[in-house]
């Protein structure tokens, strides 16, 4: 059976490609703004544009009112965040049905957390049942959040996830991109895009030959391919 090797680059030849390829300051100032104001980022947001004079996309006081929300429903004032996104936009909730119900989901979710069975069944057969009536995976998240109310030991349970800090991250993110679309500005930062792009290809790459490879994004060294 006949093997074939890999091609060999080395370092300072993947260097010299790398350095061939120009990229523009400016550009490189824009992704990091994008990825400042897209995660709520207001501060150091203002200190780049100071320092860089890159002009972000959307009005940075926008970003406050966009993270007080954001903070509201990590903290699990359901309630407050509803009325913070209203004062914000009231379309963004009355166009979409699905962060509406994932929201009420969240109050109802809190109710059980602090222990208000009684409130708990009541917000959830007079708010969420009839969206439930009305959209079938309303209601199959609706009865997977009450079944937490047959169980004892909530944190234990089959649906005990629901009470994780992961879940109001989720429904915290779900609002953030719902803002955001509403203000014409993209959901999801461009930088995190790109190195998802940037591992695929190295994935690609190391099929056909080895290369001074980035290992740790957190770092961007190259290390030496393995000879």
């Amino acid at each position: 059976m006949q093997t074939t090797s890999k091609k060999v680059i080395t370092r300072d030849e993947w260097e010299k490609r790398l350095s061939d390829v120009k990229v523009r300051k400016q550009d490189m100032n824009k992704l990091v703004m994008n990825f400042l104001v897209t995660e709520g980022y207001v501060e150091a947001a203002e200190k780049f544009r100071m320092e860089s004079g890159t002009e972000p996309e959307i009005d940075l006081a926008t970003i406050t009112d966009r993270m007080a929300v954001k903070k509201a429903v990590q903290s699990g004032n359901v309630e407050d965040a509803i009325e913070k996104v209203n004062d914000l936009n009231p379309e963004i909730l009355d166009t979409n049905p699905q962060l509406f119900f994932h929201l009420q989901q969240q109050r109802l979710i809190e109710l059980i957390r602090n222990g208000k069975v009684e409130e708990a069944l009541e917000f959830a057969q007079e708010e969420l049942a009839p969206r439930g009536e009305e959209n079938r995976g309303f209601l199959e998240e609706l009865e997977r959040t009450v079944a937490l109310l047959a169980f004892e030991d909530v944190n234990n349970c089959p649906v005990g996830d629901l009470l994780d800090i992961s879940q109001r991250l989720k429904t915290a993110s779900e609002v953030n991109a719902a803002i955001l679309t509403s203000q014409s500005h993209e959901k999801d930062p461009k930088l995190p895009t790109l190195l998802k792009l940037l591992t695929w290809v190295q994935n690609q790459l190391d099929e056909k030959v080895s290369y001074p490879r980035i290992n740790d994004f957190s770092t961007a060294m190259l290390e030496d391919p393995a000879v």
